[in-house]
C-alpha cells in the first residue's frame, strides 16, 4: 500500500499539428491543432494529461503546477483541486483557466491509477467494456468528394454513427446532409453541427428539413449560450430528433442550468475544458439527476476510459483531427473496432506513452 506519493517532477509542452486539409464549421476556420501536454511523476512513475488549447494555456498550467501541485501527495487530488480553483478565482473559471486545470486534472487521474498499477477504468469503476463511438469530421470546408469520402469511409469501417458540420453556407446545408445520407446508406445515423451558426427560426427550419434525410442529432443549432433559443428548439424538434450542446461548458453549473432549462435533450462534456475527468464526472452525476443522456466531446483517447465508467454516457466523439494527432503521439492508442473504442486493460492508467522523438518536430518553440 503506497503511504506517500510526493509529486516530485511536473512539466508543461505544447505541441502544435497542422490539419491535414484546411477545415471549417459554422463559424471558424482553422488550419493547425495545438495540445497542452501535462506530466506528473512521482518516485519512478509518470502519468499524463492534455487539453487541446492554445499555446497561451502552458503559461498559466506552468503556475498552477510550481505554485500547488509540486511537491504534494497525488493522492490529495481533492485538495489539489480546491487550491487550484481558489488561485483562479480573480482570472475567471472559464477558458484559459479551466483548460490550465483539466490538463492537471487528467494528469492526477492517470498517475494515481499508474501508481496504484490499474487501468484508469477500473479506478474510476467500470461501467461497460466499451463505448460507442460516432466519426466526427464533414467540414465545411471539404468539397463533396472529400465529405462522401470521409463519413463513407467511417460507415464501411463500421461505425453506426457519423457527425458532419454545417452552417457556413446555409443555402448548401440541405444539398450537403442529402449528399452524406447518400454516402453514408439507411443504416447509420447522421449528425449535424452547426456550432451555433444559425438564428433561432433557420434552426427550426433547418430542423423540418433535416428529419427528410433522417437527421437524428443537432448539434448547437443556436449558440450554446441562448439557453431559451435551444430550449424553443427542443420544443419544435421533429420526433427522433435530439439537440445537443454542452461542448463549451466550462463548470458544473453551467451544465446545471443548461438541463434545468431544459435546453438540450443529450448533454455534451470535454474534459480538456470542464476542468479534466474530475469535472467529467460532475456532469455525469449531473445527467444522472436529470434523467438526460452524456456524450463526450473530442478528444477520444482522453475520455475512452471515464466514458466506458460513467452511466449516462451514450457515445464519444471520434473527431478527425484529435483522432489523427493520438494516433501519432501515443503508443497505446486503441483502434477503434466495428465502431467502438475499447480501454487496453493490460496497460495502467489511460495507457498512453508518448512517442518522444516522433512528437519532438511538432514542439513549440521557446516553450
Amino acid at each position: 500500500m503506497l503511504s506517500e506519493a510526493k509529486i516530485t517532477n511536473a512539466q508543461v509542452r505544447v505541441y502544435t499539428v497542422a490539419t491535414d486539409a484546411p477545415e471549417a464549421d459554422g463559424t471558424v476556420q482553422w488550419n493547425r491543432t495545438t495540445m497542452v501536454l501535462v506530466e506528473l511523476s512521482s518516485g519512478g512513475t509518470t502519468g499524463l494529461g492534455y487539453t487541446y488549447a492554445d499555446p497561451s494555456t502552458a503559461q498559466l498550467t506552468r503556475t498552477l503546477l510550481d505554485e500547488i501541485v509540486k511537491g504534494r501527495d497525488a493522492f490529495d487530488h481533492g485538495a489539489l483541486l480546491s487550491a487550484m480553483y481558489g488561485r483562479i478565482r480573480n482570472v475567471g473559471t472559464t477558458g484559459i483557466a479551466m483548460m490550465a486545470i483539466s490538463a492537471i486534472d487528467n494528469a492526477l487521474w492517470d498517475l494515481r491509477a499508474r501508481l496504484l498499477e490499474l487501468p484508469l477504468v477500473n479506478l474510476l469503476g467500470r461501467v461497460r467494456d466499451g463505448i460507442a463511438l460516432y466519426g466526427s469530421g464533414g467540414f465545411t470546408s471539404y468539397n463533396d468528394r472529400q465529405l462522401r469520402e470521409q463519413l463513407g469511409g467511417w460507415a464501411e469501417q463500421g461505425f453506426r454513427m457519423v457527425k458532419m458540420k454545417i452552417g457556413s453556407h446555409p443555402d448548401d446545408d440541405l444539398r450537403r446532409v442529402q449528399l452524406a445520407r447518400a454516402a453514408i446508406g439507411e443504416g447509420v445515423q447522421l449528425f449535424v453541427d452547426a456550432n451555433g451558426a444559425y438564428s433561432i427560426s433557420q434552426a427550426i427550419r433547418f430542423a423540418e428539413q433535416f428529419a427528410d434525410s433522417n437527421v437524428r442529432w443537432f448539434e448547437e443549432p443556436v449558440s450554446s449560450d441562448d439557453l431559451s433559443g435551444l430550449r424553443q428548439i427542443c420544443e419544435r424538434a421533429p420526433a427522433g430528433m435530439d439537440i445537443a450542446a454542452g461542448e463549451y461548458g466550462y463548470t458544473a453549473w453551467y451544465f446545471r442550468q443548461l438541463l434545468e432549462a431544459q435546453a438540450v435533450t443529450v448533454l455534451q462534456a470535454d474534459a480538456t475544458r470542464c476542468g479534466g475527468i474530475s469535472g467529467f464526472l460532475d456532469a455525469g452525476s449531473l445527467c444522472w439527476a436529470a434523467h438526460r443522456p452524456l456524450s463526450s466531446h473530442c478528444a477520444p483517447s482522453l475520455h475512452l476510459h471515464v466514458c466506458c465508467a460513467v452511466p449516462r454516457t451514450v457515445h464519444m466523439e471520434y473527431f478527425h483531427d484529435h483522432q489523427r494527432i493520438e494516433r501519432m503521439f501515443f503508443d497505446g492508442y486503441c483502434e477503434p473496432q466495428n465502431g467502438e473504442m475499447k480501454p487496453d486493460l493490460s496497460r495502467p492508467g489511460m495507457g498512453l506513452t508518448l512517442r518522444e522523438s516522433d512528437v519532438a518536430r511538432y514542439a513549440v518553440q521557446g516553450d
